[in-house]
């Protein structure tokens, strides 16, 4: 399988501009991409999707809001 990098998980997010939770963006990303999909972004590789949650997460990317968090389009780095 080919690992999928982080940005596509991000533009989805961004892109529906729905409020997640880890659960809610768990079982989101295990719909987009099956639950044995595999992540990598510009500095790291083969997360998992809670592998990839926390990393985000400790990059700044999640926006927190009222029942959860977001994504919001310029978080997205493009490189």
């Amino acid at each position: 399988m080919d690992s999928i990098h982080g940005h596509e998980v991000m533009r989805r997010m961004a892109a529906g501009g729905n409020t997640y939770t880890r659960d809610t963006l768990r079982a989101a990303i295990y719909e987009w991409f099956g639950e044995t999909a595999r992540f990598h972004t510009c500095s790291a590789e083969n997360m998992d999707a809670d592998a990839l949650m926390d990393f985000l997460q400790a990059r700044g990317k999640f926006v927190p809001m009222a029942d959860g968090f977001g994504l919001p389009v310029e978080k997205i780095c493009n490189h």
